[in-house]
């Protein structure tokens, strides 16, 4: 690249440069140092950070700070004590970001009268964290395992239990998980036995089932 070319990746506004060359050169977008800055200009910076990127940093922010961003990303999450404000990016990689669809699912079949045990964040991206979890998942009547990404959750947890496993797709992914389908191929195609699929995001519907084996 040219150094003439660099300009192009400078944003300029007219109280602060925005380097969107940043991701390339540190390994993460600019952070956004709020101090000595108006919480409208730190807004400012931070709207143009989430266009570029889908999210921002902010250090040093103080409670007029704080209170302007959480006001206009109210997805980001603030933290008085760090005087930190952090807008996650959408989605991030599965795991704890499946865990709307696995709450509803949870409070769905405590609704019908289930015991719920919950286990969170074992994707297969750390397999480990499953495998440590054999014996509380082999205790269980049935079990509901959700996962976007590729998918392959239910397949493993299928592998290791002799219960019913019911697979939920999420649709958390990036472009070519088209929403969830590819989770949701992947777990129609699952070679696990015993493995069961519901639509994408139904965790209600997951619940149901769930409960009509759990009370036969």
């Amino acid at each position: 690249m040219k150094f003439e070319d660099l300009g192009r990746f400078i944003e300029r506004l007219p109280f602060a440069s925005i380097d969107h060359l940043r991701p390339a050169t540190q390994g993460h977008p600019e952070v956004i140092l709020c101090q000595g800055k108006t919480p409208e200009q730190t807004v400012a910076i931070a709207e143009r950070l989430d266009a570029a990127v889908g999210s921002f940093l902010a250090t040093r922010a103080e409670s007029a700070h704080r209170a302007a961003l959480a006001a206009r990303f109210p997805g980001a999450e603030v933290s008085e004590l760090g005087r930190t404000v952090y807008l996650p990016p959408t989605p991030e990689p599965a795991g704890t970001s499946d865990l709307p669809v696995a709450e509803e699912a949870a409070v769905t079949a405590r609704a019908f009268r289930n015991s719920v045990a919950r286990l969170t964040d074992v994707g297969v991206a750390g397999i480990h964290r499953v495998l440590t979890q054999t014996d509380l998942l082999r205790s269980a009547a049935v079990i509901i395992v959700v996962a976007g990404m590729e998918g392959a959750l239910p397949s493993v947890v299928g592998g290791l239990v002799p219960v019913p496993v019911i697979a939920v797709p999420t649709s958390v992914g990036y472009g070519a998980s088209f929403g969830g389908v590819a989770a949701l191929l992947g777990m129609l195609n699952s070679c696990a036995a015993g493995v069961t699929v519901v639509n994408i995001d139904n965790g209600f519907g997951a619940a149901a089932a769930a409960s009509r084996i759990n009370h036969s």
